[in-house]
């Protein structure tokens, strides 16, 4: 299957490793040589229109025609002529007979996009065909069959539609025989870099010109952009670059000044101001992870002390000397200057005194649980330690799965795998 899927790749221009890619991929050679209605998903620039071509293309209809529709771009008062046809004088303009594309296409295959705009009137005549091979042309009553296989995509959630009542349910399960989800450009960042070469080659050979590249610190601000609009996006913006930029070698610093979009990304990337390559603003995706771990040990501090204030209370004991209790607080009000108490001390007094209950005492220095006094002073952890042990829990809660560590600490996959190399981890 590996080889057959790489086959496909280089027949189809497709570029990428991902695993996410390769599923969609072996769902749509699995699917094709079989009749069955196929329903693609993806966000806007995904390329779900070269999957219906591989589907297609793999099928025993790859030497009949194949048409692609938009749906969203057909006015709605003509749709329906335009899918089945109308009779000449069925309306007004319909000075002729005209055949529409499920005739036309009798024997191949109709790609459906935007599937989600279709009128409902349009979606019942749709369905009929798909359930029977059977419509009916505009201002005629004779019924005609047609053999065309639909396959259908949406950047939508038809299940939302469906809720919604614009879009019917019948229909919406008939079309999702086969689900293929193909996944948007920042589900697979491993393959942004490699697009991008191949998209500079491109452009390269049609304006023959030399191919741009991307330094290291620039190819990092590509993978931390969003890419609302994914491949496509990707592909115009090499194209920009290929022909605005007089360096061929392109840095981040360039390239940000030339894509300000790119600002608008999940982490910020270092600059480098004074084109030295110096490092001087920091690394702020490290950085980016020691802020998210002091904000978990701040969580679990103030989760400790109202455990610790709850069972107090609950046993009905008494707290030590207040002032030994303030400092031990005071060991961690320079690191937390912020942190609140859920539970006031006072009210624990205030709640015995009520109560007139008679608490057993605990007193400092006669606490025999194990507790050391040198553990309150023990100096903080270094940031390198810090960094280290967050990087190891988030690779133990995910198995070893470096993606979604990654998303999980907030940083590149690149930048993970350096940090995994650096701490032998």
């Amino acid at each position: 299957m590996a080889n057959n899927l790489q086959s496909i790749k280089q027949r189809f221009g497709i570029v990428g490793t991902s695993h996410l890619l390769d599923a969609a991929l072996e769902t749509a050679t699995r699917v094709a040589p079989t009749d069955l209605t196929v329903l693609i998903t993806g966000e806007s620039g995904v390329g779900k229109e070269v999957f219906s071509k591989i589907i297609h293309s793999l099928s025993s209809r790859k030497h009949n025609e194949f048409i692609a529709v938009n749906c969203g771009a057909i006015p709605e008062g003509t749709i329906n002529s335009e899918l089945f046809g109308h009779e000449k004088g069925s309306f007004t303009g319909a000075v002729n007979d005209r055949k529409g594309y499920f005739e036309t296409v009798n024997g191949g295959t109709i790609f459906l996009d935007e599937i989600a705009e279709m009128p409902l009137d349009t979606q019942s005549y749709l369905l009929r065909m798909l359930e029977s091979g059977e419509f009916i042309r505009v201002g005629s009553s004779r019924v005609q069959k047609t053999d065309v296989r639909v396959i259908a995509a949406t950047n939508v959630a038809l299940e939302e539609r469906v809720r919604k009542g614009t879009f019917r349910e019948d229909l919406y399960y008939r079309l999702s025989t086969v689900p293929i989800r193909v996944p948007a450009l920042k589900d697979r960042r491993e393959d942004i870099n490699v697009l991008f070469r191949k998209f500079a080659y491109d452009f390269a050979e049609k304006y023959r010109m030399q191919p741009i590249r991307l330094d290291e610190r620039a190819e990092q601000v590509l993978e931390n952009y969003r890419w609302p609009g994914n491949i496509r996006e990707l592909k115009n913006m090499a194209e920009q670059l290929s022909v605005l930029s007089e360096e061929r070698l392109i840095t981040s610093e360039e390239l940000m000044r030339t894509m300000p979009q790119l600002l608008n990304r999940n982490l910020p990337v270092v600059s480098d101001r004074n084109g030295s390559g110096s490092k001087n603003g920091g690394d702020f995706q490290e950085r980016e992870i020691l802020y998210k771990v002091l904000f978990d040990m701040k969580n679990d501090l103030n989760e400790l002390k109202s455990m610790f204030y709850e069972l107090v209370k609950s046993n009905n004991l008494r707290m030590p000397d207040l002032g030994a209790v303030r400092q031990l607080q005071s060991t961690f009000q320079p690191l937390y200057p912020d942190a609140d108490s859920e539970v006031q001390d006072d009210d624990l007094y205030q709640d015995q005194k009520r109560e007139g209950s008679k608490p057993i005492i605990i007193e400092p220095g006669k606490v025999s649980i194990g507790y050391d006094k040198s553990e309150a002073e023990d100096a903080p952890l270094a940031m390198d330690e810090i960094e280290k042990e967050a990087i190891r829990r988030a690779l133990k809660k995910y198995n070893g799965r470096r993606k979604e560590a990654a998303e999980e600490l907030r940083i590149s996959e690149r930048t993970l795998y350096r940090k995994i190399k650096q701490y032998d981890l």
